[in-house]
């Protein structure tokens, strides 16, 4: 027999989404068309099965659901749990356990991956040159900035140039503004060139994992290397001047590949109300989210392609040199002007 006075538990009706709203409709929500959100439930539905035995326990599909509003709008939790009839406690717990899932090492491997191959990296290189001319490019790097709320541990580090806390996240854009290389778990007061520094994919390049002639496109903020070409700060009239042209159209893609990114997942624009641990896993999942949606050809709403992100870095208007061979790189960056323009 119930305690007298015990508040009965009442289970609010839940949306059925996918029937309620069209393709468009659900596009404009989620970010993923009906079609699209089936095939995330069959990536991970089976890791977000409850093994709770409690009445009404929500389904992996709607722990997708939640989450991937959640990324769409950045909006609070509770609201959320309204829209589709939960608690902001259940809410919580399916965004964290889908963002676990979402940016595991096994997803990121699976949907953001450096071309290592020849073709691979000619198609990229084919795709940048018909941009401005630029000759052999696989795919353009900068920093981007996500705000987050301050930490209550190493707060001071979180603090950026711009003097709010963040997260430096280092992506890589190929000419198809899908993301090949994405570091998220730096503060924002960390330099863009450290991150690349300690990356995996500096390693790739001094182990020489990829072929030859190959290079990134970096702004002012990076080292000139063999590898990343960066532009020249005070160009001379001629081959330097042709050079600085080229490379500021060519590596316009990252600014708007950055910008299409924000603006599929609001999340990304204002301020995470997360740790950083978790800001991190937003981070990475946008990403892989994005990467899904290129692929499966699934349009961000109000993207028209030529919008960049307006809260790019300009890499603190010079050319950071570190570690060896430094002289080397900028060389290489005069003979490669000298040679291509």
């Amino acid at each position: 027999m119930a305690a007298i006075g015990a508040q009965r538990r009442c289970f609010r009706k839940r949306k059925d989404c996918l029937a309620e709203y069209s393709d468009a409709e659900l596009v404009e929500r989620y970010r993923f068309d009906s079609a699209g959100i089936h095939f995330l439930e069959g990536l991970i539905g089976n890791e977000l099965m409850s093994g709770s035995r409690r009445n009404c326990a929500i389904s992996p599909l709607q722990k997708i659901l939640l989450t991937l509003r959640f990324l769409a709008t950045g909006k609070m939790q509770l609201c959320n749990g309204d829209d589709m009839g939960v608690s902001q406690p259940t809410v919580s717990r399916a965004i964290t356990a889908t963002l676990r899932s979402l940016s595991s090492p096994q997803i990121c491997a699976q949907f953001i991956k450096f071309p290592l191959n020849v073709h691979e990296i000619r198609k990229n290189q084919e795709e940048f040159f018909k941009i401005a001319g630029f000759p052999g490019i696989a795919g353009a790097i900068d920093g981007t900035h996500v705000q987050i709320i301050a930490p209550s541990d190493y707060e001071n580090e979180y603090v950026n140039r711009h003097h709010y806390h963040s997260i430096n996240t280092q992506v890589v854009f190929d000419p198809f503004h899908k993301i090949i290389d994405v570091v998220a778990k730096w503060p924002g007061s960390t330099h863009d060139s450290r991150i690349l520094n300690e990356s995996g994919l500096k390693s790739l390049f001094d182990q020489n994992r990829i072929p030859l002639h190959t290079h990134l496109l970096g702004d002012s903020g990076y080292p000139s290397k063999r590898w990343l070409l960066t532009p020249f700060l005070r160009p001379n009239q001629g081959c330097q001047t042709n050079y600085n042209r080229a490379h500021k159209k060519t590596r316009s893609i990252v600014e708007r590949g950055i910008g299409q990114l924000k603006r599929r997942f609001h999340v990304l624009h204002g301020e995470i109300r997360l740790s950083p641990d978790k800001a991190c896993q937003v981070i990475v999942a946008c990403c892989i989210l994005h990467n899904i949606c290129k692929d499966r050809q699934i349009p961000c709403p109000l993207d028209d392609g030529d919008l960049d992100d307006s809260q790019q870095d300009d890499g603190d208007g010079l050319n950071v040199q570190i570690g060896q061979n430094v002289n080397d790189g900028i060389r290489y960056r005069q003979l490669f002007a000298e040679t291509h323009f």
